[in-house]
């Protein structure tokens, strides 16, 4: 019973029906079971004295760590605040635009002005709604969660600072978020600058692929001075707009779901872990499962470390209560029964265990070639590292012609340098395989390639490249049917041969009928058999392994018992 043991007494279960842990399935007359241990085997064989089929349930709780939407999170949708994703160079200018609009200087806190950290910020606008900041160190932090399955990310407000223009880092932003699937909204930063060419800038985004509107594109940029305030105002109107146009929805009325975006362990408090509450209310003193380590709602905080007492989908709030560091992109889970907790979350820590034991599934080149056959996957992601500039576009564009109507080669990113540490995380988020042309592989990129299972192959020589990317890419294609007339006969009488069966007599008048070939017969317009293999085929009575036009023949096809005169063959 629900009180953990005690008696049970003249209850009909109904099948399917659970009792501390237990699943009772056949429904049978009133029993009684006096201080019954739920825990021992006692239980269990007193149950099947009454014809009971007991079975211990072993869920790990994998659907406590789904973000599908359910009927119930459907009907009860509220709309939530937009989550931004900051992205763009180093020293663009990222974390003074979010300072601007916080009015808190967090850059002088930070070693060398730099952002070390993941820093989340809930923004309150002019028009009364809020936003939800995600600052990133770069892009690497963004892309490490992608590859652990976080989609965090509404939208990505890119940085490019209008003196400086597109850096190597920028590219691989505008790349990370195009491979992420979210809309994008440029701030052109340090208008406030002498001598800026912003239409430098709008023209390099062009070259990779971010067409702003003014030219014509769908992509909004703003230029934005984070130093005098220009643009932000502007800025923030964009990114609600976006917001609008995506319709954000969450249920509010339900147990928590998160994600970590940052963790650490302070002195005083312990492990604590910055998350962003994707649905449901998040409330004190509940109990939660992060990854596969139970624990306990002590307090929440806010990014200014003023403690609250609730928090909702969109907000980015500090908690405290963990039993261990969590991870960057580790699901947070609020639980309504805390014996359940410890249950689902020994069976995790098993089978986490077990997967550790066993070896990490690589994306290969020829992995990758079986899962495309197979029809799992219809494009092949590629990253290309090249040693000058004119080698990487010759053999992208080569790669990209040999895309069909079927398959096709997506180069998801392509930049001059040696393969580093940021191009194995790309891969490792996008499936992706890296292509080295006339270049080194860093050491901690090999590593990290090693780990994660991503494959790197280096080429000196174009046509190598395109020809191993080629047959790959081919045995990706699934085979074409080609159907091509050999040849047709008209029936113009049957026999009947002992021990053959029946025979049609026929004259070849078009092609060459020959013994290999698949036949099909038709009667009056209709096909009444396709795909038979021809059994017999003789000139007279001499077998022959082909019947040339003009000439008349004995066809004996497998399956077919009647020849009426005027078939075709």
């Amino acid at each position: 019973d629900e009180r953990g043991g005690g008696d049970v007494e003249g209850r009909n279960w109904s099948a399917g029906e659970k009792c501390n842990g237990f699943f009772f399935f056949k429904q049978k007359t009133a029993y009684e079971i006096k201080e019954c241990d739920w825990s021992s085997d006692v239980c269990s064989s007193d149950l099947e004295e009454f014809d009971f089929t007991v079975e211990k349930e072993t869920s790990d709780g994998g659907e406590l760590f789904s973000f599908e939407a359910t009927a119930e999170d459907i009907e009860n949708a509220v709309p939530r605040a937009p989550v931004v994703t900051v992205m763009g160079h180093v020293d663009h200018g990222k974390t003074s635009i979010l300072d601007y609009i916080r009015n808190e200087n967090v850059v002088a806190g930070e070693s060398g002005g730099i952002t070390q950290h993941i820093g989340a910020y809930k923004v309150e606008t002019d028009s009364d709604t809020t936003i939800t900041f995600i600052d990133t160190p770069g892009h690497e932090a963004f892309t490490a969660m992608r590859a652990r399955g976080a989609q965090v990310t509404d939208i990505v407000v890119l940085v490019v600072a209008a003196d400086d223009a597109v850096m190597p880092q920028t590219i691989e932003a505008i790349d990370h978020a195009k491979a992420a699937g979210a809309p994008l909204v440029v701030a052109i930063n340090k208008i406030d600058k002498p001598g800026i060419d912003i239409d430098r800038v709008k023209r390099q985004l062009a070259d990779h692929n971010v067409l702003v509107e003014d030219w014509g594109g769908k992509v909004q940029s703003i230029p934005t001075s984070a130093k005098n305030g220009d643009g932000i105002d502007d800025l923030l109107s964009a990114i609600l707009l976006e917001a609008e146009m995506l319709e954000l929805k969450a249920n509010r009325d339900c147990l928590a779901k998160g994600t970590v975006i940052d963790s650490r362990l302070d002195k005083g408090y312990g492990p604590v872990a910055t998350v962003l509450i994707q649905k449901g209310t998040l409330n004190i003193g509940e109990p939660f499962l992060c990854n596969n380590y139970p624990g306990k709602v002590r307090a929440i905080m806010n990014e200014r470390g003023l403690r609250i007492k609730k928090a909702y989908p969109s907000d980015a709030v500090q908690i405290l209560g963990f039993e261990k560091v969590a991870q960057a992109a580790d699901v947070f889970v609020t639980i309504k029964n805390e014996r359940d907790l410890k249950r689902i979350a020994s069976e995790r820590q098993r089978r986490r265990r077990e997967i550790e034991q066993k070896k990490i599934v690589a994306y290969t080149l020829d992995s990758m070639s079986l899962m495309i056959k197979e029809g799992s996957m219809k494009e092949l992601p590629i990253i290309i590292k090249g040693d000058v500039d004119g080698s990487i576009e010759a053999l992208s564009e080569t790669l990209l012609k040999l895309n069909t109507g079927e398959v096709g080669i997506n180069v998801i990113h392509k930049s001059v340098g040696m393969v580093s540490e940021s191009d194995v995380l790309l891969a490792e988020a996008s499936k992706a395989v890296i292509v080295g042309f006339n270049v080194q592989v860093g050491s901690n990129a090999k590593l990290q390639a090693k780990r994660t299972g991503v494959e790197i192959r280096s080429y000196k020589i174009i046509y190598k490249a395109v020809e191993e990317i080629k047959l790959a890419l081919e045995g990706l294609l699934e085979p074409e049917l080609k159907e091509e007339i050999v040849g047709k006969a008209i029936v113009l009488t049957q026999f009947k041969i002992p021990k053959i069966g029946f025979i049609a007599g026929a004259k070849v008048e078009e092609g060459i009928i020959t013994r290999n070939a698949i036949a099909r017969l038709i009667r009056d317009d209709e096909v009444l058999y396709d795909k038979q293999a021809i059994t017999s085929l003789k000139r007279f009575k001499d077998d022959a392994k082909e019947i040339k036009e003009g000439l008349e023949c004995g066809i004996g096809l497998e399956g077919v018992k009647k020849y009426i005169e005027n078939d075709i063959i």
